[in-house]
């Protein structure tokens, strides 16, 4: 089994929520690490883990960073971190996976299964192979304790509870 290393300069974790329910506010992890060892071409007997600083949160926007941060959502000076760990990943197709594992978010832990495709492998200018790979899935905020909410007075509510999420990885072999 081969370890691999994370591009963070190549690499992002981002999300989406419904604002208003009529549009989306986006958002990332700046900050995050990444582990994977294992066969890149078939991922099935893989080791795969993340590991977020959930301060890095940028939705870019300071003041909602700020609430984000805060204790009526991800209380970030109790629960400095989210945490993915594989615990089962089926190959679908050629370069497709589910890879399901346990999702903690303010010592929350549930199942989520996330869509993987392998991007494939190639060489950078320096010489150095790079692997890719792109992931989705989507969580409902309110079953790992992120529960605040505002009404509107027009029916509905500020913040949509289904969240969405893509991870796009560039990982090199460890030397």
């Amino acid at each position: 089994m081969t370890k691999f290393n994370l591009d963070a300069a190549h690499s992002t974790i981002d999300f989406s929520v419904k604002h208003m329910m009529v549009s989306k506010v986006k958002g990332a992890f700046t900050n995050f690490t990444a582990d994977l060892e294992g066969n890149t071409e078939d991922l099935t007997g893989a080791t795969i883990s993340f590991d977020i600083d959930v301060k890095s949160i940028n939705s870019n926007n300071v003041d909602r960073d700020n609430h984000l941060r805060s204790g009526d959502f991800f209380d970030t000076e109790t629960y400095p971190s989210i945490k993915f760990v594989a615990t089962d990943i089926k190959k679908k197709d050629d370069g497709e996976y589910d890879v399901t594992g346990d999702l903690t978010i303010k010592d929350v832990t549930k199942p989520v299964t996330f869509d993987v495709e392998y991007g494939g492998k190639g060489t950078n200018p320096w010489g150095q192979e790079v692997v890719a790979f792109s992931a989705e899935s989507k969580v409902n905020r309110k079953e790992f304790g992120l529960t605040w909410n505002q009404a509107l007075e027009t029916g509905g509510v500020l913040v949509g509870e289904d969240i969405k999420i893509t991870v796009e990885l560039e990982l090199n072999p460890a030397q």
